[in-house]
């Protein structure tokens, strides 16, 4: 008999025994393909919007997850979940793990769509815990600092460089702070955004949702952390980034209604970078004899 490669193996495992056993069997042997296959029966898992679903081939959630060392038994942030794109796939993935998830969402009123989940399902979303981010006041909600194993920002950073429900007062610089300080030293940071070519002018990153590689890189870095690597799991080079609304004309959002749909469609979802930081480990102290 021939023999699978082992993580075909647990990803198939994971199909067939469902996402708490590939959880639990991802806790038992602590394998990368253990680990894949339970985050494989998240992904394929029946309680995910079908709508969600529809967008995979896009956002490659099983590849990006990956790329960036989720692992089940993780404390882990997601920054602005909104309707809960991947809260659907992280949530139950994390619950069933032993780990923890944060949705951090920014307002008042911004985990509403996290709360609305929780109550309609607390089976598979009762354990997240809402919390404010960016917090700007001591009131609010918060992670504490120094207990994430990762955290995670999908399409965000281009708000916060142009003040996004903050009067347009510019905001990029905290909201790194603020994730360092949230990480355990040897943490995670990952990012995916829409991204704009390194030659465009960079004044376009103030009204196109579009932000460079370098942008992105040069906040990280100025908080503290260490850049590790980047993937082109989310790349389009379908997509030029010069669009009449910006990234807002393609899907899903279609900025100008049916004007040109098909033309969008056929170019899809937006060209992205899918980077990967660390908040480094402290460095050793040397003890006085």
């Amino acid at each position: 008999m021939k023999r699978q490669p082992a993580a075909a193996f647990f990803a198939a495992a994971a199909l067939l025994l469902g996402g708490a056993a590939a959880a639990a069997l991802a806790q038992r042997s602590g394998s990368a393909a253990a680990r894949q296959g339970a985050l494989a029966a998240a992904i394929a898992a029946p309680s995910r919007t079908p709508a969600n679903v529809a967008r995979d081939r896009y956002r490659h959630p099983l590849e990006t997850l990956s790329f960036f060392g989720v692992r089940p038994s993780d404390t882990l942030v997601e920054i602005w979940p909104s309707g809960g794109w991947y809260t659907e796939v992280l949530a139950p993935y994390l619950a069933r793990g032993g780990g923890r998830y944060y949705a951090a969402s920014m307002g008042t009123n911004g985990n509403d769509g996290m709360r609305r989940m929780m109550a309609a399902n607390p089976a598979l979303y009762g354990a997240i815990v809402p919390v404010a981010f960016p917090a700007w006041e001591p009131s609010e909600p918060r992670v504490p600092d120094g207990s994430a194993d990762v955290v995670l920002t999908f399409r965000n950073v281009h708000n916060w460089l142009v003040g996004y429900r903050r009067d347009r007062h510019p905001y990029a610089e905290e909201a790194f702070r603020q994730m360092f300080a949230m990480l355990r030293p040897g943490g995670t940071l990952g990012i995916e955004d829409h991204r704009l070519p390194e030659g465009a002018d960079p004044a376009r990153e103030g009204s196109s949702g579009y932000v460079k590689v370098s942008t992105v890189r040069r906040l990280a870095e100025a908080a503290g952390f260490r850049f590790v690597g980047a993937s082109e799991i989310n790349a389009n080079p379908r997509d030029t980034a010069d669009w009449p609304e910006g990234v807002w004309t393609l899907p899903p959002t279609y900025q100008l209604g049916d004007r040109d749909r098909a033309r969008y469609a056929a170019i899809g979802e937006s060209d992205r970078m899918t980077l990967r930081f660390v908040k480094p480990a402290a460095p050793l102290t040397r003890r006085r004899r």
